[in-house]
């Protein structure tokens, strides 16, 4: 009786391995912006850096429904983006998994560029100098030196951004609606079984599961951030 209470059902094994998938390719595609960000907020002055540092920390001060519809308005089929990319280049993105995509790495951005900012900041100078004494380019350096030596920061964003994507509800729901198969990932299923007679069940398998892979996530990067060479702000 427990390990058939346990059991995933096919709908919530399908919301699990959509969420993995969106989480995964929410990473994939936000991880050069965010190195790259993190890597000018690090090491560069310019005018209007504290105006880009209050813009990324946005998504997660704001209601995540702001954020979806701001999304919706942004690349739906009327919006700018939307319609470009629609009538260009037959991508669609609204009601599809790859707005949520969308809403996952927008949502997770801002926490893989401050892991990996902190990464940057902890290698030693010294070092970087060095290399560019060595004959060493800028981009060589940054590519063959620093990030590596920032690599448990990059992972460790990675993996917080990673279980953000997974946890993501708000702003998805909001730009992609909440469609079986399609966009309803693990959160969105979960709230699906709170609303649904006798769904109670799968709706605490569902939140065991979310629970488990938030729990993991952070662990993980956890560990990592214990590699750093500075001490974590309490």
């Amino acid at each position: 009786m427990i390990p058939q209470a346990l059991s995933l059902s096919p709908f919530e094994q399908e919301a699990l391995l959509l969420s993995l998938k969106v989480a995964f390719w929410a990473v994939f595609f936000s991880l050069p912006f965010g190195v790259t960000l993190a890597w000018a907020l690090a090491f560069k002055q310019f005018t209007g850096k504290s105006v880009l540092e209050g813009l990324l920390q946005l998504p997660l001060v704001l209601p995540p429904v702001v954020v979806g519809y701001g999304l919706l308005v942004v690349c739906g089929r009327k919006g700018w983006v939307g319609a470009f990319l629609f009538e260009q280049l037959g991508i669609r993105l609204v009601f599809d998994w790859k707005g949520a995509v969308l809403a996952s790495a927008l949502v997770g951005l801002p926490l893989m560029v401050s892991a990996i900012r902190l990464g940057l900041i902890s290698v030693d100078p010294h070092v970087i100098e060095a290399a560019q004494t060595l004959g060493h380019g800028p981009l060589g350096t940054f590519f063959s030196v620093t990030l590596p030596l920032a690599l448990p920061g990059l992972v460790t964003g990675c993996l917080l951004a990673f279980a953000r994507s997974l946890g993501e509800f708000g702003a998805t729901i909001t730009f992609v609606s909440n469609i079986p198969g399609q966009t309803q990932t693990l959160p969105l299923a979960l709230f699906t079984q709170t609303q649904v007679p006798g769904g109670e069940m799968a709706a605490l398998r569902l939140c065991v599961l979310c629970v488990l892979l938030a729990v993991l996530a952070l662990g993980t990067s956890k560990y990592l951030a214990n590699q750093f060479d500075y001490k974590e702000a309490p």
